[in-house]
C-alpha cells in the first residue's frame, strides 16, 4: 500500500485567502489522525508564511501563493512558495523580532512561530525571484497510535 498523498494549491496573494489555505491544510492532513494541538500548529505555521508572501514577498501586489502538501507516513510535508521579491538574508529574516516592515507594527516573529510549530523549517530565497518556505511536522509523536489491528 502506498502511504503518500499529495495535494497543490494555487491562490491569489490576497489577505482574505490566507484562512482559506490554512483551513485547506488542515483539512488535507486529517488523514494523519492529528490532534486538535497539531492542527493548531500546522495552521499557525501557514499562516505565518502566506502572511510573508503577501507582505513581504508581494508587498500587498496581487500575484500567485502556492502551497504544495505531501503525506507520507505519519509526516506532513509542506512547501509554500511565492514568485516575489525574495528575501536578501535569509540568515537575518530569520533572527526572531527582525522585520523589514516595522512601521506596519510586524512583529518579526513568523518564522521563529514557524520553527517553535513545525519539526523542521527550511526556507530558500532569491532577490528577484521568489521564496520557498519548507516545513515537515511528524504527527502523533509521544503518543500511542492505536490501529484497528491493535484493539
Amino acid at each position: 500500500m502506498n502511504n503518500t498523498n499529495e495535494m497543490k494549491l494555487i491562490f491569489d496573494s490576497r489577505s482574505s485567502n490566507e484562512s482559506f489555505a490554512r483551513v485547506t491544510v488542515a483539512s488535507f492532513m486529517t488523514s494523519l489522525n492529528p490532534t486538535v494541538e497539531e492542527v493548531s500548529d500546522v495552521k499557525t505555521a501557514v499562516s505565518e508564511a502566506v502572511t510573508n508572501a503577501i507582505i513581504h514577498g508581494y508587498e500587498n501586489e496581487v500575484h500567485n501563493i502556492c502551497i504544495r502538501c505531501r503525506t507520507k507516513e505519519r509526516t506532513l510535508y509542506l512547501e509554500i512558495e511565492d514568485e516575489g521579491k525574495g528575501i536578501e538574508d535569509v540568515k537575518r529574516a530569520m533572527e526572531p523580532l527582525f522585520t523589514t516592515k516595522p512601521e506596519q507594527d510586524r512583529s518579526g516573529m513568523g518564522f521563529s512561530f514557524m520553527e517553535a510549530f513545525m519539526d523542521r523549517l527550511e526556507v530558500e530565497s532569491e532577490p528577484g525571484k521568489g521564496t520557498v518556505v519548507k516545513m515537515e511536522k511528524t504527527i502523533g509523536k509521544g503518543r500511542k497510535l492505536w490501529t484497528i489491528q491493535s484493539l
